[in-house]
């Protein structure tokens, strides 16, 4: 029994490397490397900053991350760079949850095979949470981010790789310098966000080598893209802002893999039809706390989805399920903590699992009825 149990872990972990390192993760970690060393904090603060034009930054951060198609565990560079780099909490944290909760290729392929009422519900529901998140983090943590962006304007910004990791100046000032701060920068970080979302957009179907094959043609044209027009230091603080992302994220979410994988062996079908039927609170909240611990890559979790009801489970725990599985996962959890502390990650997980069963409740008794 243990035996069987420790392979289920170590399946699910080769698996993770396998099949999500080379073409999700890698590309995930050099984008947010990016994003530290060669965007302006002055221009992330005044766009996605916590004081100013809170809307709008909560508006820009939810409609931009619809196209990031990534999973709870490949946004987290993502988020955390943009966190790192000056953004405020509570827009990190929206694309922390709208990235994988609601990217448009999840959506598609979730009204494909559930139909365009579960996907819209899908996306009405993950941006009503999103809006709440960006809430309810700025609102729990504004003392600690007052305490951050006052810090920061007291001294020089410096890389997420130092002493300055986090900081940002502060919201009142005007940027004073360019989006921008290294020649080249824009075609490199458009090539990176392209490696991003390529492999799992251009081949959506086929081996895996696919994937790869198309994420080694983008990265070779990015490297090559470096060395000819980006300064010869710029590119070493990139490798190391990239470098100190690798070293903070990896090792959890290989950790996380593998219990996940250890618990996914325990559980039976026939628990989960016993648990997941009807459309009632407890049904829900068992649907949101098995996403919750569950890791989905992108698009996995609506065939998933598909055969529960198939075997019983309600629209109301499938909309819950939906929102949970790819948003959080115990990869993605563990890792959070490290990155932005354990209570931010507390209240971040705790709203999400909250409004994840009262969506999933609501649906099943008012839309799916």
């Amino acid at each position: 029994m243990i035996g069987e149990v420790l392979e289920a872990g170590f399946r699910a972990l080769w698996e993770y490397v396998a099949l999500h390192v080379v073409t999700c993760l890698i590309p995930a970690f050099l984008l947010a490397g990016a994003m530290v060393s060669m965007i302006s904090r002055e221009a992330i603060v005044a766009y996605l900053g916590s004081e100013r034009h809170r809307l709008r930054a909560f508006g820009l951060a939810a409609v931009g991350s619809l196209f990031i198609a990534a999973c709870s565990c490949t946004v987290i560079p993502v988020a955390s760079g943009l966190y790192f780099a000056g953004a405020g909490l509570g827009a990190a944290f929206i694309v922390l949850w709208v990235a994988p909760a609601a990217n448009v290729l999840a959506l598609a392929y979730t009204g494909s095979i559930l139909g365009a009422p579960m996907a819209t519900a899908r996306l009405l529901a993950a941006f009503a949470t999103a809006l709440l998140v960006g809430a309810v983090m700025t609102w729990v943590f504004r003392r600690e981010e007052a305490a951050r962006l006052e810090a920061a304007a007291a001294q020089e910004p410096g890389g997420a790789a130092g002493a300055g990791v986090g900081a940002a100046p502060g919201p009142s000032a005007a940027p004073a310098r360019p989006v921008l701060t290294v020649p080249g920068a824009p075609g490199l970080l458009g090539l990176l966000v392209l490696n991003v979302l390529a492999p799992n957009y251009l081949v959506q179907q086929g081996p895996y080598a696919l994937k790869v094959l198309v994420w080694a043609a983008l990265t070779l044209v990015a490297a090559l893209y470096a060395w000819r027009r980006l300064p010869a230091d710029a590119v070493g603080r990139w490798l190391r802002e990239s470098g100190w992302f690798v070293r903070l994220i990896f090792p959890l979410l290989l950790a996380g893999v593998f219990v996940v994988g250890i618990v996914g062996s325990l559980l039976s079908p026939a628990w989960i039809q016993h648990w997941l039927g009807g459309s009632g609170i407890g049904a829900s909240l068992t649907a949101t706390l098995l996403g919750a611990i569950s890791y989905f890559a992108t698009m996995t979790e609506a065939p998933f989805v598909s055969r529960l009801m198939d075997l019983g489970m309600g629209p109301g725990p499938a909309l819950a399920l939906l929102l949970a599985g790819p948003g959080l996962s115990l990869p993605n959890m563990l890792t959070l903590g490290r990155v932005f502390g354990a209570r931010r990650a507390a209240v971040y997980i705790v709203t999400v699992i909250i409004f994840a069963v009262l969506w999933g409740w609501l649906a099943g008794n008012l839309i799916f009825g």
